[in-house]
């Protein structure tokens, strides 16, 4: 018999960090910055020049395992939100998201949430890694991001 397993295809995690918007934007809009603070340990690097300023900019990575990745930018509002589907070079994305939302709380304080969603990705052979992806995964990305921001 096969065991059915229900995992959430919408993972979150969320803190509050003592820096602004405007800091802390910069450190995830930066495609250079994002190895610094990325909790899976998957990102190796980013060539610096990329910032992100709209949808339908594309950004690229290098992974660990070496593969280069672009990131196209789905949802974009400068200093409190950005989400891009990553993919394969030069393919369509596969249907998966990484969304970053920063509500200010006051002067020198920000609710940062970061969420993956997998609601649409398509192709099977990334199932595994989706389901992998956890909330505990993602709060590190969110922490490390705190501990650049706040410092």
């Amino acid at each position: 018999m096969t065991e059915i397993i229900d995992v959430p295809r919408i993972v979150h995690a969320s803190r509050d960090i003592a820096a602004t918007p405007a800091v802390i934007f910069d450190l995830i809009a930066d495609p250079a910055q994002q190895p610094r603070w990325d909790g899976n340990d998957n990102l190796a690097r980013a060539v610096e020049g990329q910032r992100v300023r709209a949808v339908g900019d594309v950004f690229t990575t290098t992974l660990t395992n070496g593969a280069d990745r672009d990131n196209h930018i789905v949802e974009f509002e400068e200093g409190r939100r950005i989400a891009w589907n990553p993919s394969e070079r030069d393919k369509t994305p596969p249907g998966h998201l990484w969304r970053w939302e920063l509500e200010p709380i006051d002067d020198t304080h920000t609710r940062v949430t970061h969420t993956y969603d997998w609601t649409a990705l398509h192709d099977e052979l990334r199932q595994v890694r989706a389901e992998a992806t956890t909330a505990d995964k993602l709060r590190a990305s969110v922490d490390r991001l705190a501990a650049l921001a706040e410092s």
